[in-house]
């Protein structure tokens, strides 16, 4: 087996594994590849509880740690997740909002495990380094959404 370089580790009160799974069944080039138990009783749990769920998030290395309700998540660490057109946005926000999460402001969302989202379709990102006018513009429709409207943000972008 071969560990990467770097890997994220985001630490769940206990739900690692249900939360490796629905991002494995979510969105492609994800999966769960290992679950690992406790060998011995620890500070928030019992010899043979799940401990780490290795899984990769869109290609992405991550670990899910249960280390109990002593952290939480917050906006300051989110996945980002690039989309195509409003049918995949949509697909996206409705599964992570849907399953529990929340809605927030520009495109950002949380999972119900609090982890932070941002499904950015790509004519957004593109508006924005095209710079000047045409950026202002896309940011600026951009600010009074939740989930982004393509549509919206491609008929800012003509002005």
């Amino acid at each position: 087996m071969t560990v990467a370089k770097t890997t994220i580790c985001l630490w769940y009160d206990k739900d690692a594994e249900a939360a490796a799974r629905f991002y494995a069944a979510t969105f492609p080039d994800s999966a769960v590849t290992a679950v690992h138990h406790a060998p011995a009783d620890y500070p928030s749990g019992k010899a043979g509880d799940v401990l780490t769920v290795e899984f990769t998030v869109a290609g992405l290395p991550c670990l899910g740690l249960n280390g109990g309700p002593a952290f939480k998540h917050s906006e300051a660490f989110s996945f980002q997740i690039a989309t195509d057109d409003q049918e995949e946005t949509d697909r996206y926000w409705t599964a992570i909002v849907g399953n529990g999460g929340q809605e927030s402001a520009c495109g950002w969302c949380k999972d119900r495990w609090g982890i932070s989202w941002q499904i950015t379709p790509r004519v957004l990102t593109d508006a924005l380094a095209a710079g000047g006018e045409e950026a202002k513009r896309a940011f600026e429709a951009m600010m009074g959404m939740t989930k982004i409207d393509v549509a919206a943000i491609e008929a800012a972008r003509r002005g």
